[in-house]
């Protein structure tokens, strides 16, 4: 008997949590990190990329400058050390 997703899921969300994290463990393990990153980044581009860009083409004055991008990256960067 197949189930569907939804019902995979409730039967996983039943089982005690040390058990469940192996079977959430196991199914990453099977998945291809390859494909999972082409689904994820084609996701990601026709969703938030596209909104984005929309966004600043409507409105070119809300565009953050390379400079204050990268000084913030580097700050974030220097706190975690």
């Amino acid at each position: 008997m197949a189930l569907s997703e939804s019902e995979f899921y409730e039967a996983g969300m039943s089982l005690p949590p040390d058990v469940r994290k192996h079977v959430a463990l196991r199914l990453l393990e099977s998945v291809d990190p390859q494909e999972a990153f082409d689904l994820g980044s084609d996701s990601w581009l026709h969703s938030e990329a596209a909104a984005a860009y929309d966004g600043l083409k409507a409105d070119p004055s809300k565009a953050i400058p390379a400079e204050t991008v990268r000084a913030s990256f580097a700050a974030k960067w220097a706190a975690r050390l």
